[in-house]
């Protein structure tokens, strides 16, 4: 019983933290015009090797903190790191946002599950749309913003109806342009690539879950290949 209750607050808790996602996803239309310049998967695709390179910009920053060398960062070591990259949120919201990315409950954050978190921590500690004055103001780092910035621009150019989740039928349409006959991407690749976000199956897909998606289609390695799927 007690277990039910536990399990019932903290499946609440990340249904919150979802909500507070997909709300910062709308309002980000209006901060991020970059996705507009989008047009098809293959302008998404030329992204790669300058995000790739961020991401392993980022595994140094990773390894610099996982001081026990085990692999995975811990709560501790996570705290240090957002105080020097000055991330700043609430101890109640990263503790539930360590537990959300911590997808294979081992209790320790790994480099993709980092990569996520880092990702989301650096987002939802921006101001608001109404406090353009104080985003511009922040003092985050050059390397966070620019790996983060044009993955929320992915994202944003996929939401179509532009209510903070995507959906498959836009994702396929958007990926399949009938205005750029020569960039479609074939429909099983797309239908196989909405798949691996929908882990619910539920026909939407929000942030975190494109987040985990979208870095394992980068890659960290030059020979991985979005398309060779």
């Amino acid at each position: 019983m007690l277990c039910c209750c536990v399990n019932s607050k903290i499946n609440k808790k990340y249904a919150e933290l979802d909500a507070k996602l997909e709300r910062k996803m709308v309002e980000s239309r209006r901060n991020y015009p970059g996705h507009r310049s989008l047009k098809s998967m293959d302008s998404i695709i030329m992204k790669f090797p300058k995000l790739r390179e961020g991401l392993r910009n980022i595994r140094s920053v990773f390894e610099s903190y996982d001081k026990d060398e085990n692999g995975t960062i811990d709560m501790e070591e996570l705290k240090k790191c957002l105080e020097e990259l000055k991330l700043s949120l609430s101890e109640e919201e990263v503790k539930g946002l360590y537990g959300w990315c911590d997808v294979d409950g081992s209790k320790g954050i790994q480099f993709n599950e980092f990569i996520v978190l880092l990702c989301l921590i650096y987002l939802l500690a921006k101001p608001s749309s109404e406090s353009c004055s104080e985003s511009r103001e922040m003092d985050t780092p050059k390397l966070v913003e620019s790996i983060f910035d044009p993955i929320v621009e992915v994202f944003l150019f996929l939401d179509k109806d532009g209510k903070g989740k995507l959906n498959k039928a836009d994702v396929i349409k958007t990926l399949n342009n009938e205005d750029y006959p020569l960039e479609r991407s074939p429909s099983h690749v797309t239908n196989m690539r909405f798949e691996e976000m929908d882990w619910g199956r539920k026909g939407k897909v929000g942030f975190r879950e494109f987040l985990f998606a979208f870095i394992s289609w980068v890659g960290l390695d030059d020979a991985d290949d979005y398309m060779s799927s």
